[in-house]
């Protein structure tokens, strides 16, 4: 946020607060213009239109999902210390992200991604937030691969859309009323962990 003009970075902070607070379809510009303390006429100087706003201050939020995914699997790599310990760890971020209690993070993820369909400077934003991820996942795998820790055989970028997809996925399972059970999840990504992405030699 700090590479944008203070008075946008404003607009944005108060948005994003919002969002987090009430979720998108409850803000109104009056709102955010009332919390920030800014016009009307230097909203309309910085951004398009409302709209232009919100979908803006939905790609920051993404841009600080993937920010965060990146640092942690990049403390993962880098201070796993054998192949064994890498494996403990990734099960350890998969118990962490894919609880029931972080099922949030993965609606808003599906939500920013399924309203990039219909905007298209949007998606033109958040394809570059989603290439920064998926280019820094695939980097991690090679390292990986680099340290006999990986298979060479596999694509490091499918790999990196591999991970996102099961990431994800688990939304699926969110909202219906028979959950699966979550040690079983928690089992069988382990074993992709384990046996795919980071054979036994």
């Amino acid at each position: 946020m700090e590479r944008f003009h203070p008075t946008k970075q404003a607009l944005l902070k108060v948005t994003v607060k919002l969002i987090e607070e009430k979720g998108i379809d409850e803000i109104t510009s009056e709102e955010v213009l009332d919390l920030s303390g800014i016009s009307k006429g230097s909203l309309y100087h910085h951004f398009e239109d409302f709209a232009d706003l919100l979908e803006t201050a939905i790609v920051y939020r993404f841009g600080r999902f993937v920010d965060l995914s990146i640092g942690m699997l990049s403390e993962v790599i880098q201070t796993a210390k054998s192949r064994e310990e890498l494996i403990e760890k990734l099960k350890a971020v998969t118990r962490e992200t894919q609880s029931p209690e972080s099922y949030l993070a993965r609606y808003e993820r599906i939500s920013a991604i399924a309203r990039v369909s219909r905007h298209e400077k949007m998606m033109k934003q958040m394809g570059e937030e989603q290439e920064r991820l998926t280019g820094a996942l695939a980097d991690l795998y090679r390292e990986a691969v680099e340290r006999g820790w990986g298979d060479p055989k596999f694509d490091p970028r499918t790999i990196a859309v591999l991970v996102q997809a099961y990431s994800m996925g688990k939304v699926v399972d969110d909202f219906t009323p028979s959950h699966i059970s979550e040690a079983n999840w928690n089992l069988l990504i382990g074993s992709i962990v384990e046996r795919v992405l980071f054979p036994k030699k």
